[in-house]
């Protein structure tokens, strides 16, 4: 692809924002610059989409990003009236421009006729997976680049399980995205129009307490933690991620007492100041959880990702030092724990 052309195409484009346009001026001696964002596009594939912010093709913006919803809303509208009417719930993150792009994917579903759910503020995916199957609807979109570095963004879709998208759906939206081949063919209402038609919904508290049910309804022993709940120190940490509200509320309404907050990293921060990348797999982003550890002996330290669809851990060995359960072992832990209580119970399927 001629990057130049496709370069000197978007500046002079009137549909781009003065954002847009002020920032490809700034590249415009820079040809390493102007062949990475439009020496090709950023690819649809099966998880969906995931890029370095910015402008251009290559690039996560809010038209790429509008081009990805016209092609679903294409896909969805080829499913029937059902699933248009069903609509598409839509969550974001903490990372820069998230609730920007949201609002965008929200316009141009409402422009096709698709109904869109956006919830009021930062939700993780638990709980965007919640929603399309509480919601019923069609389908759901997440904008996250999940433990990404600061610098990106993303876009992922998931189906009416409230599961990621999978074969054949994901080729059959991932054609329908590649069609889309310039941006005169998007199309996307305005806000308040959408309101007034019905086609945007601001999702409220229902969902959430409903939500909260669900988790609360899956602890295998309430009794031990009503016994137990305020014996265990606990250190949690969102790494400035979309996790801080939902997960505090439900561990307080199990019956955990002592949960600490490490401060520094409690609030949003699409830059993510306190860790080199929001990964809580990473050991170093406990550095902050430990200090505070040290300080309320904790027993546990939990942290997760800015979707917060991934969780780490840290607990003490016999010498009370600090050490991080793997994946693997969480997943023993966890399937050991559901099996020996739900023997004990006399509810262990044969």
């Amino acid at each position: 692809m001629n990057y130049q052309a496709n370069y000197e195409k978007w500046l002079s484009d009137p549909r781009l924002s003065d954002e847009g346009r002020n920032e490809l001026k700034e590249i415009a001696g820079d040809e390493k610059a102007k062949e990475y964002r439009f020496g090709g596009e950023l690819e649809f594939g099966t998880a969906g989409m995931r890029g370095i912010i910015g402008y251009g093709m290559n690039m996560m913006n809010v038209y790429t990003v509008m081009r990805a919803t016209q092609g679903l809303a294409e896909f969805i509208k080829e499913l029937g009236e059902d699933a248009v009417k069903s609509g598409v719930v839509i969550s974001y993150d903490t990372r820069r421009k998230s609730e920007e792009f949201a609002r965008a994917a929200a316009g141009v579903l409402a422009k096709n006729g698709v109904k869109a759910y956006l919830f009021d503020d930062v939700h993780p995916v638990p709980m965007l997976s919640y929603a399309v199957r509480y919601l019923r609807t069609v389908a759901g979109i997440m904008i996250t680049a999940s433990h990404n570095p600061k610098e990106y963004n993303g876009y992922k879709v998931y189906w009416a399980d409230g599961a990621q998208v999978v074969a054949p759906r994901d080729k059959g939206i991932i054609t329908e995205v590649n069609a889309v081949e310039n941006f005169g063919q998007i199309q996307r209402m305005e806000k308040a129009e959408a309101v007034e038609k019905k086609l945007y919904n601001l999702i409220g508290e229902e969902v959430d307490e409903a939500f909260d049910r669900n988790v609360q309804a899956q602890l295998m022993n309430p009794e031990m933690i009503a016994r137990m709940g305020d014996k265990l120190n606990i250190v949690y940490t969102p790494l400035h991620g979309s996790g801080n509200l939902p997960v505090r509320r439900n561990l307080a309404k199990a019956g955990f007492k002592n949960v600490f907050i490490v401060k520094e990293q409690e609030l949003p921060d699409s830059s993510f100041s306190t860790v080199d990348y929001p990964n809580p797999e990473d050991t170093k982003v406990f550095t902050l959880a430990r200090r505070l550890a040290a300080e309320v002996n904790a027993d546990v330290l939990i942290g997760t990702d800015p979707d917060c669809d991934r969780m780490g851990a840290m607990v003490k060995d016999s010498e009370g030092n600090f050490v991080a359960l793997t994946g693997n072992m969480v997943g023993a832990l966890a399937t050991d724990y559901i099996l020996s209580q739900r023997k004990e119970q006399g509810r262990l399927p044969a």
